[in-house]
């Protein structure tokens, strides 16, 4: 059995910025996010994660899976953390709760996912080369028709990006359905380059088929760049 947390934690979005800025990440915010958590939790250890802010908001909320319970984590801001991180973390109003470390089979959850469907070539596609991070549906489209990749009509980007969902899945879980609710090509920045890429938000249903590889998806995350924000199961009752 896996003992994991989910935490919530509140962010000043103000500091945040003016933090991000300093460092220089630009307006990438899930990069600034990525070194002001592994600066003050340690490497890793909210990862996944997710900031959920409403529009015209001052905050936000994080929410992450960890393995430490929350009395040890608030140690560790307590002999570490600097001063200009915790204007950016309400350390304060940190909460966590313990996750079950079982699931029954066949049980029903509700989701909301931040993916960006990508894959990792094993070989040259296109003018793209072995080991690229390429958008799931321009792979698609570039191994359907190689000399010109369809402009509309011929593939359908959100049944593409539900098929790369299903494959993430594996055998953890099985989809039940999905509703594509948001998407958008956005430029994040990774070791220093800028890297641009598709941002899919899903709403949808699934039932747990294995327990133990259900919880390591949850904990391991859907997809690439879980430790900048994407790929956490956000977990709702069903309808």
């Amino acid at each position: 059995m896996t003992e994991f947390h989910l935490l919530s934690l509140p962010i000043n979005l103000g500091p945040l910025r003016k933090w991000a800025a300093l460092r220089g990440f630009g307006a990438d915010e899930g990069c600034a996010l990525h070194h002001l958590l592994s600066e003050t939790f340690g490497k890793g250890v909210l990862q996944p994660f997710r900031l959920m802010v409403s529009p015209g908001a001052a905050s936000g909320t994080l929410y992450a899976y960890m393995r430490p319970n929350e009395a040890a984590l608030k140690q560790v801001v307590a002999e570490t953390a600097l001063p200009d991180a915790l204007t950016v973390c309400d350390v304060a109003a940190l909460a966590a709760k313990a996750m079950p470390q079982t699931w029954k089979v066949g049980r029903r959850v509700a989701f909301d996912l931040r993916v960006r469907p990508l894959k990792r070539l094993i070989k040259p596609v296109g003018v793209f080369p072995k080991g690229a991070e390429v958008d799931a549906f321009l792979v698609k489209s570039l191994r359907a028709s190689p000399q010109v990749p369809p402009q509309g009509g011929r593939l359908d980007r959100a049944v593409v990006y539900l098929g790369w969902l299903r494959e993430r899945l594996g055998e953890a879980a099985k989809l039940d359905q999905a509703q594509m609710v948001r998407y958008e090509q956005r430029t994040v920045l990774r070791g220093g380059r800028s890297q641009q890429g598709p941002d899919v938000v899903w709403h949808g249903e699934l039932t747990v088929l294995d327990s133990e590889k259900f919880t390591a998806r949850l904990i391991g995350g859907v997809g690439r760049h879980t430790a900048y924000g994407y790929g956490m199961l956000l977990l709702r009752p069903v309808r």
